[in-house]
């Protein structure tokens, strides 16, 4: 891997964690310089502006999720299991403070106020979710393992909401069990908790 790729992929990581932590408007250039350790001229360099910065976060965060789920779809192919899977996995982002959280999410609260090409990468990634959502609970009701009480898309759309809210509650009340008691009724309601 070269220098810029590194240095580049650095300045990103950096962003993505001030991100996760304050927001799109809660950090600069010299927040990333100071952390990173380079000039922000050198920032500047590999990006030219914060949007062009967090337009790169969020296409290559759309990217991971992909492989993400493909992998998931990889060692869980039953779909009741993949919903487990995907849930358990923001589970234990939210558990550990030193992980993850959906930046998406995050940045979707702030679209009033983001620069146009990261809302395109925003609702893209929401899109992307959603539709994946939509197929695993399809095929899930289609084996009757999963009981819808809407179309596959309102109860992917649903699903969605309801795990990226338990993140954001979670986050309000710093704990994170609170993911799991607003999860785990969604997850008895489809049908996808043993009893």
């Amino acid at each position: 891997m070269s220098n810029l790729s590194t240095t580049s992929d650095e300045i990103i990581r950096c962003a993505r964690s001030l991100i996760i932590a304050g927001g799109y408007n809660g950090f600069s250039y010299a927040d990333i310089s100071e952390v990173v350790g380079i000039r922000k001229a050198s920032i500047h360099h590999h990006f030219p502006s914060k949007a062009d910065l967090v337009r790169i976060l969020v296409a290559r965060y759309r990217e991971e999720a992909q492989a993400g789920i493909a992998e998931l779809e990889r060692y869980h192919p039953d779909p009741v299991d993949q919903l487990r899977a995907y849930t358990g996995y923001w589970a234990e982002c939210i558990g550990d403070a030193t992980s993850t959280f959906c930046v998406c999410a995050l940045l979707a609260s702030e679209i009033p106020v983001l620069p146009q090409e990261i809302v395109l990468e925003v609702r893209a990634h929401f899109r992307a979710l959603s539709a994946w959502l939509a197929s695993v609970l399809e095929r899930g009701a289609a084996r009757g393992t999963l009981v819808l009480t809407g179309t596959a898309r309102a109860e992917a759309e649903t699903f969605m909401a309801t795990v990226h809210g338990a993140m954001l509650s979670a986050r309000a009340y710093g704990d994170p069990a609170i993911f799991g008691v607003i999860t785990q009724p969604l997850m008895a309601r489809l049908g996808a908790v043993h009893t």
